[in-house]
């Protein structure tokens, strides 16, 4: 490894270089930079100049952590958590035969071709029947599809937010609800590199944002203008090999691993405090820090053997179609209880996402469901039970949802104009339903929501302001700062 050391004529010098540079000398390596930050959080020594959160929230806060269950693809708000029976009544017509005609903007209906014919002129495009049955479940009575019977037993946990919308009607629209922006718009920080940012850790030996399955190209990186600090640490569910370079390439002694993380930690921290300011160099100093510590928690934390037989059956690990995220989902309630502060999960990604149904929908969304519906369930009974719902949020989203009318003969479009996501704990309401969609789920038509709404809420139930978090130099639209959804606010 060629470690960096020469100064660089790009980096600029900080104002505080002197004080840095003592404390360095005092502790030489780690010990010193971290009284520093100490001090700085702590308000001593300023300098005038612009300085990073503290690591305290801004408000007494409801939750400690977020699981975020992303389910990528788009999956059908209708065939989900938000029943619309008047597909099937009027399943086969065309908008303008159904009592509906007046309630529907053309120009949405055309963007959904649910007023084009073919160039044929004798392909009508119609409203799909609905491929599952509902039913109301547990004392609040909510709809859910039979697609989903263990999250359907957990109803009465669930916040369900029904009256979502964005404007990426392609898959870009992934980014767009992790971040807030438009892909057209360029890279901007996604929400839990803002949690990250904005708070101090809940355990030093782990990393505190964590993002668990395959993520596509156009989410790969989280910080952004914030840092690659702030980028998630990728987690595979493996305890021989849970983290990318976490192994040496050959055996090494204990004492040859201090002697070498002593060094390490020397070299980068006279580069640190000659050029505090250079990003990578900061989050390679607090990565190699960290790196050393996971060597012995990460595989701890994935290592499922002391668990019993009935919480493993109770994720899906004994059912082959669930085991794979059954086994995700645990290695995040046991990070939660060590401390991680945010989990992104994701589910189908790759290509589209695996729930991108554009045909043969009732095949798709029967075999993911079947892949998650147990271990989401599981998740939340155990967390529940275990007392740690209170403080863990748990959101269950996707980019948007799907076309009311049909795609080719059995699937459905991307649909923008309206769709759901639920959320779960962290001092939420449990058992209830906000905003709504029409009568055939086009629109959202009570109490909508863009996508920040969701993250204004998570933020506000860990004590965030993200004004507060806002750094000179990249000043956000107010829709990037979104609004909390109070009315599911407990």
């Amino acid at each position: 490894m060629t470690l960096p050391i020469s100064p660089s004529p790009h980096l600029p010098r900080s104002p505080s270089r002197d004080r840095r540079a003592f404390l360095a000398d005092v502790g030489m390596g780690f010990t010193g930079l971290a009284l520093s930050a100490m001090l700085q959080r702590d308000g001593v020594g300023s300098d005038g100049h612009w300085t990073p959160p503290n690591g305290q929230p801004h408000s007494a806060p409801q939750a400690k952590s977020v699981i975020w269950l992303f389910m990528n693809g788009g999956i059908s708000h209708m065939e989900s958590f938000d029943p619309k029976p008047m597909l099937t009544r009027y399943g086969g017509k065309t908008i303008a035969e159904t009592p509906f005609a007046d309630t529907q903007d053309p120009a949405k209906l055309a963007l959904e071709r649910l007023v084009v014919p073919d160039a044929n002129g004798n392909q009508r495009n119609t409203l799909y029947p609905l491929q599952i049955g509902f039913r109301r479940h547990g004392q609040s009575g909510i709809e859910i599809s039979d697609w989903f019977p263990q999250i359907a037993r957990q109803v009465d946990k669930l916040a369900i937010v029904r009256s979502m919308w964005t404007t990426d009607s392609n898959h870009g629209a992934q980014t767009q609800f992790h971040s807030g922006r438009h892909q057209n718009d360029g890279d901007f920080p996604n929400l839990g590199a803002w949690v990250h940012y904005g708070l101090g850790s809940l355990n030093d030996n782990l990393p505190q944002y964590i993002s668990i399955g395959n993520r596509e190209y156009w989410n790969k990186r989280d910080g952004h203008y914030l840092g690659p600090a702030h980028d998630a640490v990728p987690l595979r569910v493996d305890p021989g090999n849970p983290l990318d370079f976490s192994r040496p390439a050959r055996p090494f002694s204990a004492e040859s691993q201090a002697i070498g993380k002593d060094l390490i930690g020397r070299l980068n921290a006279l580069r640190g405090v000659e050029y505090p300011d250079d990003p990578a160099m900061a989050a390679r100093i607090a990565s190699y820090e960290l790196a050393f510590r996971m060597q012995q928690s990460i595989p701890e934390a994935v290592d499922f053997s002391g668990e019993t037989a009935e919480t493993q059956a109770l994720y899906g690990l004994d059912q082959p179609h669930a085991r794979d995220f059954g086994m995700q989902l645990l290695a995040a309630r046991r990070l939660v209880e060590r401390g991680v502060r945010f989990i992104q999960i994701q589910h189908g990604a790759g290509g589209a996402g695996s729930w991108d149904a554009h045909g043969g929908l009732k095949t798709n969304h029967a075999k993911n469901s079947l892949a998650v519906d147990q271990p989401v369930g599981g998740l939340l009974e155990d967390l529940d039970r275990r007392g740690l719902l209170n403080e863990t949020l748990v959101i269950f989203a996707s980019e948007f949802g799907r076309t009311p009318g049909s795609q080719g003969s059995d699937g459905r479009d991307h649909h923008i104009f309206g769709f759901t996501v639920w959320m779960a704990g962290g001092g939420l309401k449990r058992g209830v339903v906000h905003g709504a969609t029409d009568e055939i789920g086009f629109h959202a038509v009570e109490d909508r929501h863009y996508v920040t709404d969701i993250h204004a809420t998570i933020l506000k139930q860990l004590g965030l302001d993200s004004r507060k978090l806002e750094i000179p130099g990249h000043k956000r639209l107010d829709i990037d700062h979104g609004r909390p959804i109070d009315e599911i606010i407990a």
